[in-house]
């Protein structure tokens, strides 16, 4: 039956109908306080709605009661998005840190954890970071016969050489 109805309401996302997806998630999570994916995918729904403060206790029971990894590196991100997104920069940071401790390559957290640096008035780690992901992961070709120099910069914006 929960099944059933996530599939619907997943469904219902993907045609747009957020309004819909949303209430029918909103159901399930009440009505199944520990399945984890449930809660990840009210929290998502309600990200997708503008309802962030809402999202937050969705997002923190689906990462505590566990979910398969591809929904957890989800979790991680949104959870620490929407921290970031109403104000609350430094539990977005650990949020991150905490995701890329589980999945260090994870670019996409590297990118986000940045954001976070750069609201916390970490400006020099939020470059660092992104220096070194433009670095790692461009495929432009004049990014790519600078990538060395780029990523060795990343850590000395400030380093005057003489």
């Amino acid at each position: 039956m929960a099944m059933d109805s996530l599939e619907m309401a997943l469904s219902l996302r993907g045609k747009k109908e957020f309004e819909k997806s949303n209430q029918l998630l909103m159901d399930l999570a009440k009505q199944n306080p520990g399945d984890a994916v449930i809660q990840y995918q009210c929290a998502w729904s309600l990200d997708i709605l503008g309802l962030e403060v809402k999202a937050v206790s969705h997002y923190e029971a689906a990462l505590k009661l566990g979910l398969p990894e591809e929904d957890a590196k989800g979790a991680y991100l949104g959870l620490g998005s929407t921290y970031r997104t109403i104000g609350e920069y430094e539990k977005s940071r650990r949020t991150f840190e905490s995701g890329l401790a589980k999945f260090p390559e994870d670019k996409a957290l590297l990118v986000f954890r940045a954001m976070a640096f750069y609201n916390l008035g970490q400006h020099d780690l939020a470059m660092e970071s992104l220096l070194k992901i433009i670095a790692e992961t461009s495929n432009d070709r004049e990014i790519q016969s600078y990538a060395k120099a780029i990523e060795f910069y990343s850590d000395k914006l400030d380093t005057v050489f003489t």
